[in-house]
């Protein structure tokens, strides 16, 4: 298994995994941004930080699937 990750890590670092960086940079920028929106959003309510942390993590996991459904690699 660890050599599985260092062969892709190794891939990635040459530039030889992802067939178009731009759109995987482009679409992880999105979930982040909507995730870390969602958290400042959150957490302006009087709750504990681990409820706002926790919900905009939890979206944030459910969206990135269907940001990243046309992601190919090489």
């Amino acid at each position: 298994m660890i050599e599985l990750g260092w062969f892709s890590a190794k891939l990635f670092f040459q530039g030889k995994l992802l067939r178009d960086p731009m759109y995987f940079v482009r679409q992880t920028a999105i979930g982040v941004s909507v995730g870390l929106l969602l958290l400042i959003a959150i957490s302006q309510a009087e709750i504990p930080l681990c409820i706002p942390i926790t919900v905009s993590s939890l979206f944030t996991g459910m969206l990135m699937p269907f940001l990243l459904k046309d992601f190919k690699m090489k």
